[in-house]
């Protein structure tokens, strides 16, 4: 079933770095036929200069995936665009929110919002270099930025390159004084604000992200009239609570939902390979702690994999070891 990338942005798991890698998102495709799924950030140096073509990989059980790219060289960016684009992605999209030192030294990720010139030059050139949507994640603001000046004028500036599609993190980066961690929670979120740009830019489409974590959440979000939900670190933490029912939820897929057991029994032939390969059971597991969050037994699902995952040999039967121990479906933490 070949989904369009737009459509799947109704729900979307935010790329994060670390977290969302191809091993991170074959396990979400189970939970969620639909969601759009993007990979971490791969800075355009990385593929352009650097040639690590291996940060491209993914699984085609993946799609709808997009891949997020990190730079501010328009011409690169291009160029990695079309590498992208060429490896299979559904969707190329520019970071323009991280605020990590070293994206800041790159002149890359939130400090973008400072040059929309710039990103409107980066992604009219990501555009004309390959056939994939270009889209954006940004947030409303840098440091003493008047988000309601500044917001309007990047989407306009980046809506004239073509851009049709974007995702707005609904806090301010401040690049002095906060680290990546506090980025995430200490600015005030403005959720308004991302509606207003909703109801301004009617040919865009806006998806919001931003302390968002639950479905219920998501849901009253796109009730209000926004087009998509992104969801970050609840998603990785909580994987089945928020994907399993997405697709019925979000999407009206009347298809029993898979649950958390059947998507562990569907990793092991996954895992099987991945550590035939030479793989580390851990390089998998370490993203499936999260699966049985709320159920009794979760924490002992979580330290057996945590201890047991690391060490030479461990396979598929350390998986299963560790889910005789989760209580059955129903049962109550």
């Amino acid at each position: 079933m070949k989904i369009n990338a737009k459509y799947a942005s109704r729900l979307a798991v935010a790329p994060m770095m670390d977290w969302t890698d191809r091993h991170c998102r074959y396990l979400h495709r189970l939970l969620s036929a639909r969601t759009l799924l993007y990979t971490e950030m791969v800075t355009a140096p990385a593929l352009v200069r650097g040639g690590a073509l291996h940060l491209l990989e993914f699984n085609p059980e993946e799609h709808p995936v997009a891949l997020q790219l990190g730079g501010s060289e328009p011409e690169e960016l291009a160029q990695a665009a079309k590498l992208g684009a060429e490896a299979g992605y559904d969707e190329i999209n520019l970071n323009c929110g991280c605020p990590s030192d070293r994206v800041q030294s790159g002149t890359f990720g939130a400090v973008l919002m400072q040059h929309p010139e710039l990103v409107a030059d980066c992604v009219a050139a990501m555009a004309e270099a390959q056939p994939a949507e270009v889209t954006v994640k940004c947030r409303i603001g840098v440091d003493d930025q008047d988000p309601e000046a500044v917001l309007p004028d990047f989407l306009e500036k980046i809506r004239a390159a073509g851009v049709r599609r974007v995702t707005i993190h609904a806090r301010k980066a401040w690049l002095q004084g906060l680290s990546p961690k506090e980025n995430r929670d200490i600015p005030p979120l403005d959720y308004d604000l991302v509606l207003r740009m909703r109801a301004a830019f009617p040919d865009l489409h806006v998806s919001i992200n931003g302390g968002i974590g639950t479905l219920a959440q998501a849901e009253d979000l796109l009730a209000q009239g926004l087009d998509g939900v992104m969801i970050g670190r609840a998603a990785y933490h909580e994987p089945a609570n928020i994907l399993c029912e997405a697709d019925r939820r979000i999407y009206g897929d009347d298809r029993p939902p898979l649950t958390p057991e059947a998507a562990v029994r569907a990793m092991l032939p996954y895992i099987e390979c991945h550590v035939a390969a030479g793989g580390k059971l851990a390089q998998v597991t370490r993203h499936m702690l999260g699966l049985f969050q709320g159920r009794p037994g979760a924490r002992a699902w979580r330290r057996h994999l945590s201890e047991h995952g690391h060490r030479a040999g461990a396979g598929p039967e350390v998986v299963e070891a560790a889910m005789a121990m989760v209580a059955p479906e129903g049962a109550q933490a």
